[in-house]
């Protein structure tokens, strides 16, 4: 292309970079920019043009006017500016975060006839440290605990427990309703403690049928059953030197209760379909919100199990036995869901705040998470207010009663559904669920959960 061409396109090649460009001579008078420019500033083009620089309002601009007026900029000493950060009002009022460059323009002599500036908004990338740095300040608050939030009395018994629990490789065990934060406390245990530079695996007993628990925590041998076509490691020898974190323990089968007992005794693990034993060098912590005393009476759970798991118990205060860790609570997850959602909601009314402290918190600290998400959504105020809540929060104490009835019709209409299920298809499982439209895995929960045993017979278990 030759020279006289590209003077003809000239300004289109300006205007298709999309970094803001700006020409100013050497009084500093804007005499071009492109269409970045004045879509970055929310000047038009025209405005722009004829103005100083100074009109858009740079917080790094150094005015160095000498005596003779020769040089009113420091970029006119300098010769360049390169990479610096900076802050830029637009039209509207509003700052940006600008990357500037700049350089001195000078004619075929050699003599300086302005300067050529280019500007790159970086006002997202700079809100998103802003965000990463709250989330930081969030996390090193003076008010919890490795994210764990509580000032009282309660939870800082159970913070001095989790300090003691690392001085020591003895198993632990955590105690707590759902929603308590059990496995906050498992990890905290794990980042607290001298394995914290290994692995922390958990594995949810709750979450999977009798044959996959014990693959999950033991691993197996290439063909030891229908599927199994290579060798896998369980977690237990994936988390060698770390911890394990065995969730909701009270749903373990007797079966598999027996090889853990031997984990915990002898180091060892053997794999499914394999008869070597495999030594490990792995802390347990578990958890549960089940009462495993009932449990082992109850020979649902094993007692010798149960004295070697239960060395160090920590008990998880419930959040209605701590109500002075709900405007907290409430005011951390107000400030981590508004970073999050980016709405600008300015706080919580104390109106909203009285209901959540009459509220008695089934569902503990999930709940009352799940309950700024809720108010996040349907709030379109500057303050989250007591209709923002979930409904049944409005309803204060006086719901306790009537949620725990409810709770135990739903479980008795549960249990009634499946031994009908069950009854229909003579003992099926894999029928009673594709009836009840369930998974396999749910309708042997359940039957865990109502402890509904075939043997005994369906009819038996109606009556």
């Amino acid at each position: 292309m030759l020279g006289s061409d590209l003077s003809l396109h000239w300004e289109t090649v300006l205007d298709t970079i999309q970094d803001g460009l700006m020409i100013v001579d050497r009084k500093g008078i804007i005499v071009s920019v492109n269409s970045a420019l004045a879509a970055i500033t929310g000047y038009p083009k025209a405005e722009l043009v004829g103005s100083p620089c100074s009109a858009l309002r740079c917080d790094i601009c150094q005015i160095a006017r000498d005596g003779e007026g020769e040089h009113w900029c420091v970029l006119f000493r300098t010769g360049s500016l390169n990479m610096r950060r900076c802050m830029l009002q637009k039209k509207d009022g509003t700052y940006i975060y600008i990357l500037k460059n700049a350089a001195l323009l000078s004619d075929s002599k050699g003599d300086v006839i302005g300067a050529v500036e280019t500007l790159t908004d970086i006002t997202e990338v700079v809100q998103k440290d802003h965000q990463i740095e709250a989330f930081q300040r969030e996390l090193r608050s003076e008010d919890g605990f490795h994210g764990i939030i509580g000032v009282s009395v309660a939870m800082q018994k159970v913070f001095n427990l989790i300090v003691n629990a690392t001085e020591s490789d003895a198993p632990v065990i955590i105690f707590g309703e759902s929603g308590t934060g059990k496995d906050m406390v498992a990890r905290a245990i794990h980042e607290t403690g001298p394995r914290k530079a290994k692995p922390f695996l958990n594995v949810n007993c709750a979450a999977l049928n009798e044959s996959l628990l014990e693959t999950e925590l033991f691993g197996h041998a290439k063909g030891a059953f229908t599927g199994a076509y290579r060798t896998r490691k369980g977690r237990f020898e994936a988390a060698r030197g770390g911890d394990i974190f065995i969730d909701e323990i009270g749903d373990l089968p007797l079966s598999t209760q027996v090889k853990l007992l031997r984990v915990l005794e002898e180091k060892v693990i053997v794999r499914v379909g394999e008869n070597e034993p495999i030594d490990v060098n792995v802390r347990v912590i578990s958890a549960t919100n089940r009462d495993l005393s009932q449990l082992t009476q109850a020979g649902l759970f094993r007692e010798d199990l149960f004295y070697r798991i239960n060395v160090i118990p920590i008990s998880l205060p419930p959040l209605r036995d701590r109500m002075e860790d709900i405007p907290l609570l409430a005011g951390f997850f107000f400030r981590r869901i508004r970073m999050k959602s980016g709405k600008e909601i300015q706080g919580i009314s104390n109106e909203a705040m009285t209901k959540l402290m009459e509220y008695h918190w089934p569902g503990n600290v999930r709940e009352l998470k799940s309950a700024f998400e809720y108010a996040f959504i349907s709030c379109h105020e500057a303050m989250i207010r007591p209709h923002h809540l979930p409904p049944g929060i409005l309803q204060g104490r006086g719901t306790q009663e009537n949620s725990r009835a409810t709770s135990v019709r739903n479980d008795e209409l549960k249990k009634r559904k499946l031994l009908d299920a069950l009854g229909k298809t003579g003992g099926n499982q894999t029928e009673a669920a594709r009836m009840l439209g369930v998974s396999r895995v749910t309708v042997w929960n359940q039957m865990k959960k109502y402890n509904i045993s075939l043997k005994r017979g369906v009819a038996a278990e109606i009556t």
